[in-house]
This record gives structure tokens, C-alpha cells and sequence, in this order.
């Protein structure tokens, strides 16, 4: 199956091929280029319906036919933050900012609420775009945020987030670990549920 991915992010794209290894998956920037898409909307939900409806209209002005838009907006909620960053985890420190910046700014915020360590978690919403219907599935990962980076594993958040029930960062965790019970592989296997029925 092939499988148009609507994200330029590296770290989402491989999650996505390691998650899906019978399949074909192609960043859409492979396809149609550089396409810029603000994400204005409220709503992981939202956001990813957006992402996903932009390049499915292309790629259907392209004369693209039977193809399959997958999209995921997902993010990090940490209640003691005032459920910052939320749908702004990409952008926590401003636009264009690393994974670095992001970490550093959840560590400084912290900090200065003398927070070592506090309930989180993950939301990742997928879209899925085929024949013009939209569909969408959930997935979340409960656990806790430190004040601190460890471990070099994964990308965004995951050198600070502990997943329930380890006493490791997802950062130290192999992807082998992670993917049981990460939210985006709780997602994913919910969108391979809907695939299967609409193909």
C-alpha cells in the first residue's frame, strides 16, 4: 500500500516507516514539494485534518488517483504548565524551533515553578483522507515530565517524558520498547483498523 504522508517532519516520517514496514510510505514533499501549512486550529483534531486535506486537494489536482493521505498532529500536555505546550508542542519556543529550544523552555518553566517532575502526557491525533472521506482516530501516553534531559532516543520531548510504569525516559528506551504502548502507535493501529475496512 502506498501511503502519502502529509508531514515534513523527519522524526515523524521514520516513526511511520518503522511502525508500518509492509508498506510503502512517501513524504509528500517527494510528490508535490515544498507545500507550507499553518496550523490555525484549535485542536489536535483540527490541525490534522487541515494537514491532511491540503495535501490530499493537491495531490488530486495532480491528477493523483486512489491515494491515501495520512496526517498526525500530535503533542505534549503537562496540567502543571497550565496544560502548556499542548497543540503548540512543535512551537514552544517559537517558531522554528528545535527540539533543543523546546526542552530547554519546558525545563526553564519548570523550574520556575520548582517542579522536578509532574504528570503529562501525549496526545497524537491521525487523519486519514481517502476517495474524500475523512476519518480520525486517538492515541495517548500517560506518565510524568522531569526537569531534566536523559538519554538520546527519539526526538522532541522524549528525553524528558517517563512513560508509566518505567523509571526510564523515553529518550533511554529503544524504539523497540516504545512502540508497544507509545500514542502514536495506539493511533496507528486504530488508523490500520480503519484502512482495513475502507480499502
Amino acid at each position: 500500500m502506498k501511503i502519502v504522508l502529509a508531514s515534513g517532519n523527519k522524526g515523524k516520517i521514520k516513526e511511520f516507516e518503522k511502525l508500518m514496514p509492509n508498506d510503502e510510505v512517501v513524504a509528500f514533499k517527494e510528490l508535490l514539494g515544498d507545500i507550507e501549512i499553518v496550523e490555525d486550529k484549535d485542536s489536535f483534531k483540527g490541525n490534522a485534518i487541515k494537514k491532511a486535506q491540503t495535501i490530499y486537494d493537491e495531490l488530486i489536482k495532480k491528477d493523483y488517483k486512489d491515494v491515501i493521505v495520512i496526517s498526525d498532529d500530535s503533542g505534549i500536555t503537562v496540567p502543571a504548565l497550565n496544560n502548556e505546550p499542548g497543540i503548540y508542542s512543535a512551537r514552544y519556543a517559537g517558531e522554528n524551533a528545535t527540539d533543543e529550544q523546546n526542552n530547554a523552555k519546558m525545563i526553564e518553566n519548570l523550574n520556575a515553578k520548582g517542579i522536578e517532575i509532574t504528570p503529562a502526557y501525549y496526545t497524537a491525533c491521525i487523519a486519514i483522507i481517502y476517495q474524500g472521506e475523512v476519518y480520525t482516530v486517538h492515541g495517548w501516553m500517560h506518565g510524568e515530565v522531569t526537569n531534566k534531559e536523559i538519554g538520546s532516543e527519539g526526538f522532541g520531548y522524549d528525553p524528558l517524558f517517563i512513560p508509566k510504569g518505567f523509571d526510564k525516559t523515553l529518550g533511554q528506551l529503544p524504539h523497540e520498547v516504545k512502540k508497544a504502548f507509545s500514542h502514536r502507535s495506539k493511533a496507528l493501529q486504530l488508523a490500520k483498523k480503519v484502512l482495513d475496512v475502507i480499502i
